[in-house]
C-alpha cells in the first residue's frame, strides 16, 4: 500500500475479482466493498417483471435506438445471415477514413467491450499489471482477474478527477511490470473528462513501450473545449489503443459493434484474441451510421438538452451533480445509493449500480423527455424534503 497516494494495489483472484477493495475518495466516505456484480441476465429480469414497462435509466443507452437510415440499411443485408465471406458495406474501411488512419489501424468487435477484453489479454498475463484509477469502467481489470493479472488503481481526486501526475509517476515507478495503462475518458461513473494536456503529458512522459488504452465510448456527446480524441496518436505511431462503440449515441446496445483504432502491429497482436462475432447485419448498420450525421447531432444535442434540464431541476433541490460530458450523470443522495435505487424500482424505474467507493452516488442515464419527467416525480417522491449539497 502507497501511503501516500493510498493506492489500491490488489491482485484479482477469480472471475468474481472480489480481491479489490476501494479507496475513500474524501473524509468520511464508507471501507470495504468489493466489485459490483454485473447486472441480472435479461432472462431472469423478464421472469420477474415485464421488461417493457420500465424506464430504463440504469446503463447509458440511446432510447431512440437506430436511426430510420440505419435500420433500412440492417434490413437490406438480411440477404446475408446465410452467407459466409458477404459484403459488409466496407465498415472498416469506412471507419479508417472516418478516423484518417488506415484499415490496418481498425480491429472490429462486439462492442467496445470485446476491444477492452481483447487488449487485457493480449497486453496483460500473469503479475504483469495494469494501472488505472477507480471508480471507473470495470471490464479491463475483470479480464486481469481471469488471468493473474494486477491492478493497481489510485484513487480520484476530491474533484472526482483523475491525478495524472501521480499516474506518471506510478508507471514509471512499475514500469517492467506495466503491462497497460487504462483510462476511460469520459470516466465511467463520474462523466468527467481527462483533458487533452494531461493525455499528452502521459504518453510523452512513461516509457514508449507501454501500451495506453483510452475508452472513449462517450466520446460524441463531449463539449469540453479541453478534451481531445486521441485518436491522432494512433497516426503517430505511438502505442495508444482507442476504443469506441456503436451501442451509444447510435443506439445499437443490443447488436453489439465497436472497434478498437491502434498502430497496426498492435492491431494485429490483438487480432489473435478476437472471436470474430460481428455479424453481417450490423456491419450494414455501422456503416449507415457513420453516414447519418443529422441523425448523431439530434441525439447528442437532445440528450444534452435533458441531460442539464434534469441536473438543475436536482440542483435546484438541493443535490450536488457532478459535472457531466456524457449521456447520464452522477448525483450525490447522502444515502446508500443502492437504497434509493430500490426505492426507484419499486416504482418501476431501473437506475444505475453500485460505484465502490462512491456509494453514497447514484448514476442516472438520459432518457425520453417523458422518462426524465418521471424521474424528478419519482425523486421528489423519495426526497421529499431534499438534502444538504455536500458530497
Amino acid at each position: 500500500m502507497d501511503s501516500k497516494h493510498n493506492l489500491s494495489r490488489r491482485r484479482f483472484m477469480g472471475g468474481t475479482a472480489a480481491a479489490l477493495g476501494y479507496l475513500g475518495l474524501k473524509p468520511g466516505s464508507a471501507m470495504g466493498a468489493s466489485l459490483p456484480r454485473p447486472p441480472k441476465d435479461l432472462a431472469s429480469l423478464q421472469e420477474r417483471d415485464d421488461y417493457d414497462s420500465l424506464i430504463k435509466l440504469s446503463s447509458n443507452e440511446n432510447p431512440w435506438g437506430p436511426s430510420p437510415a440505419m435500420w433500412e440499411a440492417m434490413d437490406s443485408a438480411r440477404k446475408y445471415s446465410n452467407r459466409y465471406g458477404y459484403p459488409d458495406a466496407n465498415i472498416q474501411e469506412k471507419l479508417a477514413e472516418h478516423h484518417g488512419v488506415q484499415p490496418e489501424n481498425i480491429l472490429l468487435g462486439a462492442g467496445s467491450g470485446e476491444t477492452l477484453r481483447v487488449a487485457g489479454h493480449a497486453f496483460l498475463g500473469h503479475n504483469k499489471k495494469v494501472i488505472g484509477v477507480e471508480p471507473t469502467y470495470l471490464t479491463v481489470y475483470q479480464v486481469a482477474s481471469g488471468i493473474d493479472a494486477d491492478v493497481i488503481a489510485l484513487p480520484l481526486d476530491s474533484d472526482y478527477r483523475q491525478n495524472m501526475d501521480d499516474t506518471i509517476k506510478l508507471t514509471k515507478r512499475h514500469y517492467r511490470d506495466v503491462g497497460m495503462v487504462y483510462i476511460c475518458n469520459p470516466n465511467n461513473p463520474t462523466g468527467i473528462v481527462v483533458n487533452s494536456d494531461d493525455i499528452r503529458a502521459l504518453l510523452d512522459e512513461i516509457p514508449v513501450d507501454i501500451p495506453v488504452l483510452i475508452d472513449e465510448a462517450y466520446h460524441h456527446y463531449i463539449q469540453d473545449p479541453a478534451y481531445a480524441t486521441s485518436v491522432p496518436y494512433v497516426a503517430e505511431g505511438r502505442p495508444v489503443l482507442v476504443a469506441r462503440t456503436f451501442s451509444k449515441i447510435y443506439g445499437m446496445a443490443g447488436m453489439r459493434l465497436g472497434y478498437g483504432i491502434a498502430p497496426a502491429d498492435m492491431i494485429e497482436h490483438m487480432r489473435t484474441y478476437t472471436t470474430g462475432s460481428v455479424n453481417a447485419l450490423v456491419k450494414w448498420g455501422g456503416a449507415a451510421a457513420l453516414a447519418d450525421t443529422e441523425y448523431e447531432r439530434w441525439v447528442k444535442d437532445t440528450t444534452i438538452r435533458l441531460r442539464e434540464r434534469t441536473i438543475t431541476a436536482v440542483r435546484d433541490m438541493g443535490f450536488n451533480v457532478l459535472p457531466s460530458e456524457t449521456n447520464f450523470f452522477m448525483v450525490h443522495t447522502g444515502r446508500p445509493a443502492a437504497e434509493v435505487r430500490a426505492e426507484f424500482r419499486k416504482r418501476g424505474i431501473m437506475v444505475g449500480r453500485d460505484f465502490p467507493p462512491m456509494l453514497d452516488h447514484l448514476r442516472v442515464s438520459i432518457s425520453t423527455e417523458e422518462d426524465m419527467d418521471r424521474f424528478l416525480e419519482v425523486w421528489k417522491e423519495i426526497f421529499p424534503e431534499g438534502v444538504a449539497a455536500g458530497g
